[in-house]
């Protein structure tokens, strides 16, 4: 085993069986940690968003935090009560993305897809910088390393996730739990305290409120509605990670739905009541959220001082409640910044597992449908924490710049879901059933109705005051991706077209002489072209390989094999742990091993894009197969090249040596392998192409 090996090993763990999946699926003790990470995350900076945008309108503003508070908590309980419908219409996973696509169209389900795609980046990006300011606020010596800090942190978390759902869920329910317990504790305590009188001051709670300019009369007129539309916005971002419960069904025990349904009453109960709580605690403590203390706070009429520390609301409260430096106050706020950094662990399980089902529809590159060695979704896993990372770095760990982005994509997958499920119900009114049974589709389309119309004035408000402030970014970063997604499946859609087999009797290969292995993963064109060019090569004897992963691979190549008539023995090769080049690698040794006397020569197909960036979409695996089957001795490896659109040219289709034709012409006739030209565009896998 090689140093890259075994550190992958040491790093995430040996790889399990394709049959072990069962055993990570998660009891409701684990999925709340993992699925509710992220909203009850958000307690620890929506109140401190709400209370940063009122205090811009001065003391008197910021007092009607709570109502702010209690507006967000009602919309929470309206989209939570709307998913507990979506996991029981739609367990499969596919979330706002099936359920859309579904009953409004491909076009609007990739609209749902790419806002939630870039939502899941968005949480990471904002949960982890948050958390990094909050370890920065416990450790005042690591001020100004919050970016190296938040790149760390996304790294850990990346590599927990990669060793498995279930083994990182256990990581996560401890602390998750702790922190639950810290705040409900802090609550307690502190509304105890109100009600005896003995309730302390936050350490902002002597300053005053220096309205901005622009908001000098408070919340009064047109400017004073707009920012406490901002605010509410801003407390919003308590709604996210509510969508991705309904992404994650599969993930669950069984009775999957109701268990996703309970855990979604429970993420929902947690959240809203401790967001209240931390705001009522906050107007009673006297806590002050500003962005520029220095113009916006005064001490007895004097402006304070330029670097004024202001810490976030939590730790104020906490330092109110317990004293500051105690005990309690230390513990409270450690956990709240593990906690954030845990928060992204839900994009971590929602991202995957979207991403999955887009693979599987051809819109994102077939690898992210792989499992990984721990059965994860490792390349989902991998492509989101590049993605997080870039944006911590350009927006440089600061939540409050990255915030404005946020919330944006979330409520377009709310909005467009609520449609979808109403005319869903609406479906199913149209069908035969007993009364009770349409009483209680009535009562469920009443409740999307409600929820449509809150969560689509939540998105109007969230586009108006946010659009200015960053949320323009998010609609780009939305469009760009939508704009992937169909170029992947049309480029896929061509492909498939062209691979496809049209006449088996016209594809059978010609009678030959020659000794040869033939990797093959389906009877596609490029597979036919191989076994052609081996047959011709006059082997004395000729067979089929193929690796199959599971039943369902095992049974369809089987009856490609039939269907196609070709004369040729198939042997299938079982991949428990889906590693194609190591079960290729010792059956061909195997075969050196039996026939010493004998040349063995491996025929390979391999499938040619037309442009270089269309290899990003298609496995690059059958590199390291060859480079592993060059170090047995005895071992003939003959590479079958077979480019879209030549078919086309051999047959008459596409005149040749055409200078403006998109593929180039190969010389007549040749049906055997060619020799590879510098600088040819090529696309591979184990086989020829999983496309």
């Amino acid at each position: 085993m090689n140093l890259l090996a075994y550190a992958k090993r040491v790093l995430i763990g040996r790889p399990m069986r394709s049959d072990a999946m069962g055993h990570q699926l998660l009891p409701k003790r684990i999925a709340l940690p993992i699925f509710a990470s992220d909203a009850l995350s958000s307690v620890a900076y929506a109140p401190d968003e709400v209370l940063l945008t009122l205090a811009l309108a001065g003391s008197m503003a910021a007092l009607q935090s709570v109502w702010v508070g209690v507006a967000v908590a009602i919309v929470l309980a309206v989209v939570v009560a709307s998913y507990r419908q979506t996991v029981h219409a739609y367990p499969s996973g596919g979330g706002d993305y099936e359920v859309v696509t579904t009953n409004l169209g491909r076009s609007w389900g990739l609209v749902v897809a790419s806002a939630l795609l870039v939502d899941y980046i968005l949480t990471v990006a904002v949960s982890i910088s948050s958390g990094a300011n909050y370890i920065t606020t416990a450790v005042p010596a690591l001020l100004g390393y919050e970016v190296p800090i938040a790149v760390a942190l996304v790294v850990i978390l990346a590599t927990l996730n990669l060793r498995g759902t279930r083994e990182a869920g256990g990581a996560f329910a401890v602390p998750t739990y702790l922190y639950m317990g810290a705040i409900g504790l802090m609550v307690v305590v502190g509304f105890a305290k109100m009600a005896t009188g003995h309730l302390g001051e936050s350490p902002t709670a002597a300053y005053d409120l220096v309205a901005a300019p622009g908001h000098a009369d408070g919340l009064a007129g047109l400017a004073g509605a707009f920012l406490l539309m901002r605010a509410f916005s801003s407390g919003c971002a308590a709604l996210t990670g509510v969508e991705a419960i309904s992404n994650g069904v599969p993930m669950f025990r069984r009775p999957k739905s109701r268990n996703a349904a309970t855990t979604l009453a429970m993420l929902g109960l947690i959240a809203a009541s401790m967001m209240i709580s931390i705001l009522v605690l906050a107007r009673a403590t006297g806590v002050k959220i500003v962005d520029d203390a220095a113009t916006q706070l005064t001490y007895q009429g004097v402006p304070v001082p330029e670097n004024t520390p202001i810490e976030p609301a939590i730790s104020q409260i906490a330092s109110a409640v317990f004293g500051q430096g105690s005990i309690l106050f230390i513990l409270i706020t450690v956990v709240t910044g593990f906690i954030l950094v845990l928060a992204g662990n839900t994009a971590f399980n929602g991202f995957p597992t979207l991403a999955s089902v887009l693979s599987r529809d051809s819109f994102l590159p077939h690898q992210m449908v792989r499992r990984g060695d721990r059965l994860s979704y490792s390349n989902g896993i991998v492509v989101l924490t590049v993605a997080a990372i870039a944006l911590i770095v350009g927006f440089e760990a600061q939540t409050t710049r990255l915030i404005q982005l946020y919330v944006v994509g979330v409520f377009i997958s709310f909005t467009l879901s609520q449609l979808g499920m109403i005319k869903h119900w609406n479906r199913q009114l149209r069908s035969r059933q007993s009364g009770q049974e349409r009483m209680a589709v009535l009562r469920s389309r009443a409740v999307n109705i409600v929820g449509f119309m809150m969560t689509g004035l939540v998105l109007i408000i969230v586009l108006a005051t946010k659009f200015t402030h960053g949320a323009w970014i998010t609609l780009l970063m939305i469009a760009i991706v939508f704009g992937i997604q169909i170029s992947i499946h049309h480029h896929y859609e061509t492909v498939r077209s062209q691979l496809r087999v049209d006449d088996w009797n016209a594809r059978r290969a010609l009678p030959t002489r020659v000794r040869a292995l033939v990797l093959v993963s389906s009877l596609s064109r490029p597979a036919m072209r191989a076994i052609a060019a081996a047959r011709a090569s006059s082997p004395t004897s000729i067979e089929l390989v193929s690796v199959v992963e599971d039943d369902e691979e095992e049974n369809k190549i089987l009856r490609q094999w039939k269907a196609s008539g070709v004369p040729v023995p198939l042997t299938l090769l079982s991949a428990p742990y889906r590693d194609i080049a190591s079960v290729i690698l010792q059956y061909v040794r195997g075969r050196r091993r039996a026939m010493p006397t004998e040349m063995l020569v491996v025929y390979m197909p391999q499938f040619l894009v037309t442009h270089w960036w269309e290899n990003i979409v298609h496995n690059q695996s059958a590199l390291r197969l060859r480079a592993a089957l060059l170090g047995v001795p005895g071992v003939v490896i003959t590479v079958v090249p077979w480019q879209l659109g030549e078919d086309d040219v051999v047959e008459g289709r596409q005149r040749v040596n055409d200078p403006f034709s998109r593929v180039a012409a190969p010389a007549s006739g040749d049906s055997k392998s060619r020799t590879e030209q510098p600088g040819t565009t090529r696309s591979e896998s184990p086989t020829e192409e999983n496309a």
